[in-house]
């Protein structure tokens, strides 16, 4: 199977450097030189533009940045098109669960597949292969799909049959890991503010039943003055306003979201909206200062 990737950013790059691996041919394309220069060190083949990438592929693979660049990429520069008929787009972004039927339904005009497979893992995951992967698409084609995925992941669930479902999935993951992360700040900020050692108390939580992945994961970074950035601030305001959106389209209250969305914002408000996203605590610690 002849592949096409589309989107060699952070991710993207780890994800289409597992697919050469497990010996497909992968055409893709970046808008940013450097992304496709690292392309080809992994052995892919660079395209000098979305259509090129897609033209005689078999699946199409797209990790951009949101449901408006899909679209973009996908009707008006022409990549559908370029796919061969009855190839297969497969959604790997994060984008609300209702932008992405309305994709699928273009999509399948056309008389090609559509699989909605958004991923959990971040860079950590797509360097190691070990995304999840949450797919949603018809037997048959998840079937056919499968080893391109399990390149990328090993975690893969078949979640429903209709597009939409796979975003679903995530918006609900992309919630709870939002809120996760913002009630870690909070926590840690509120130790740091009474005087607590902060690393002292990360020891305690990280064995205790409050612990969570997120507390693991961010709370060292959250005591360091500038980390290096593996998931930036704007990334969890971009999911948060989804799963907002997502919210409202069926009427569904979501307050721990929202409050977790506003700290998030202001942070990206003040300037960090690309620090790494630990740095939400910097939110909670300049409200509790001079207090």
């Amino acid at each position: 199977m002849d592949l096409s990737f589309v989107g060699l950013g952070a991710m993207g790059t780890q994800m289409a450097r597992n697919l050469i691996g497990a010996g497909f041919a992968v055409r893709g394309y970046d808008p940013h030189p450097p992304a496709l220069e690292r392309f080809a060190r992994n052995g892919g083949q660079p395209a000098a533009s979305v259509a090129d990438a897609a033209r005689g592929t078999d699946a199409l693979i797209l990790m951009v940045v949101n449901a408006a660049q899909a679209s973009q990429v996908l009707f008006d520069d022409g990549a559908l098109e370029a796919l061969v008929p009855g190839g297969t787009v497969v959604l790997m972004a994060t984008c609300p669960p209702g932008s992405v039927r309305d994709l699928a339904d273009r999509v399948r005009a056309s008389g090609r597949g559509f699989v909605d497979a958004p991923v959990s893992g971040g860079v950590a995951g797509a360097h190691a292969g070990t995304l999840t992967i949450m797919a949603a698409a018809d037997a048959a084609l998840f079937d056919r799909i499968q080893p391109v995925l399990r390149a990328m992941g090993d975690k893969i669930f078949h979640v429903g049959t209709q597009p939409g479902l796979g975003a679903t999935v995530k918006v609900v993951n992309q919630l709870l890991c939002g809120v996760h992360l913002a009630v870690a700040a909070e926590g840690l900020s509120l130790a740091s503010r009474v005087g607590v050692d902060p690393q002292v108390m990360l020891d305690i939580l990280g064995g205790s039943s409050a612990s969570s992945w997120m507390l693991k994961d961010r709370g060292p970074r959250m005591i360091q003055p500038d980390p290096q950035v593996t998931s930036a601030v704007d990334i969890f305001v971009k999911d948060l306003g989804i799963v907002l959106d997502a919210g409202r389209q069926v009427g569904a209250a979501l307050p721990l979201a929202a409050a977790a969305h506003q700290m998030f914002l202001a942070a990206t408000g003040r300037g960090d909206g690309l620090a790494d996203d630990s740095q939400v605590i910097r939110s909670y610690d300049l409200l509790n200062r001079g207090r």
